[in-house]
């Protein structure tokens, strides 16, 4: 079975730092060789209409075929005042168990200054219930974005540090994805509980 890995940039903004942290580790993923194959979502360029939709437009129906073929996903959130931003809450409204149930996702927090935390807290704590995404207990948060990844090569320690721990935490969700792929083969879902508690 190959290795897909979906990159999931979240912020509403176009031609943001969510999006650069997203081509970066998209890209670690290559010159990794962790993965077959990945794809990137971007939320500001292929914007979900607010949910409920009566129908699901062609936007989401793209979005879906990405998904069906990830192993594991990559969630980047940007902070805005302390929280996930409205476009990435509004795609987990959207995403179901047959788009997200039992894969393996890193969480990326982005923030321009101290913070990043708050945004993958609140995901962690309501994301998953209705997809069942399952979030590595790791996480990477970077901090002072607009001066990290910028480049080739890191130009102080702070950018080296960041980009040692991206690569770890970037192996350790392709341990994550070959142990989880005999746990989505055994799982069957049944209708009645596919929102869970």
């Amino acid at each position: 079975m190959s290795r897909h890995i979906v990159v999931l940039a979240g912020s509403n903004r176009g031609d943001s730092q969510s999006l650069k942290v997203a081509r970066y580790l998209r890209q670690r993923l290559t010159d990794l060789n962790l993965c077959d194959a990945s794809d990137l979502i971007d939320l500001a360029a292929c914007r979900l209409p607010l949910w409920p939709e009566k129908d699901h437009d062609e936007v989401w129906r793209t979005q879906q075929s990405i998904l069906a073929k990830a192993t594991a996903l990559i969630v980047i959130s940007p902070e805005w005042n302390g929280m996930a931003c409205p476009a990435l809450k509004n795609f987990f409204l959207y995403a179901g168990i047959n788009e997200l149930g039992h894969k393996p996702a890193l969480l990326v927090g982005v923030s321009a200054g101290l913070g990043g935390a708050y945004p993958i807290a609140e995901l962690r704590a309501s994301s998953y219930k209705n997809c069942r995404i399952t979030y590595l207990p790791e996480q990477l948060i970077i901090r002072h974005v607009e001066s990290l990844l910028n480049g080739q090569e890191p130009v102080h320690e702070d950018d080296n540090r960041i980009r040692g721990r991206a690569d770890w935490v970037l192996r350790m969700l392709c341990q994550y994805e070959v142990a989880f792929r005999e746990i989505r083969l055994a799982l069957e879902h049944p209708p009645a509980f596919s929102t869970g508690m």
